[in-house]
């Protein structure tokens, strides 16, 4: 019995010896296009969503609240905000989609957003690969929506989710301070 415990501890030591690397790499990965630096103070983030057969995807870095008066404040009414920091925030449509009732070729998008004190506009811009939203140009919108604002209970750094999962739509949440903006995706069944 004592030799088959001491075979077993081997190979549980050489097992945790050889996976090793592939936890580090696992742990290292990186995203194409992004500063993959470990030391952001708003850190790279994505979440998907399976809706149907289709995925939706959405990359974005998380600013922190750190205190600030957030909308209104720190991102102005009425101006283009990149809807998370650093690179801007990039979305997944591998399918055509209706965006709040409206028609979005499949495709990679930037995601920007004109915060509004209701109304916000959320506009997908064809230039996907940016730094933030100094180099966005409206000519390159190929769809903008108005949706309204809610008030939520305080999230210290931005998140995107998905509600109301069904078989051929759901809800994408921004969600920052006290605030969220739901957008609605719907896929043709």
């Amino acid at each position: 019995m004592k030799l088959n415990f001491l075979a077993f501890k081997g190979l549980a030591l050489a097992a945790l010896l050889f996976s090793a690397p592939s936890l580090l790499a696992a742990q290292t990965l990186e995203h194409p296009g992004r500063d993959n630096s470990a030391a952001r103070v708003s850190p790279n983030a994505s979440t998907s969503q399976t809706i149907g057969s289709v995925v939706v995807s959405v990359e974005y870095s998380r600013p922190s609240v750190k205190g600030r008066n957030v909308f209104g404040g720190l991102q102005k009414y009425g101006e283009v905000w990149r809807a998370g920091a650093n690179e801007a925030t990039t979305i997944v449509i591998p399918k055509d989609a209706r965006i709040e009732g409206e028609d979005l070729a499949a495709g990679v998008y930037a995601l920007f957003v004109v915060p509004g004190e209701s109304e916000w506009k959320v506009l997908f811009n064809s230039q996907d690969e940016q730094w933030g939203h100094f180099d966005y140009d409206a000519s390159m919108d190929v769809l903008a929506v108005t949706v309204t604002a809610r008030e939520a209970e305080h999230e210290e750094m931005l998140s995107y989710s998905f509600e109301d999962v069904g078989a051929s739509s759901a809800t994408l949440v921004l969600h920052w301070s006290t605030t969220e903006i739901p957008v609605k995706i719907e896929f043709a069944d």
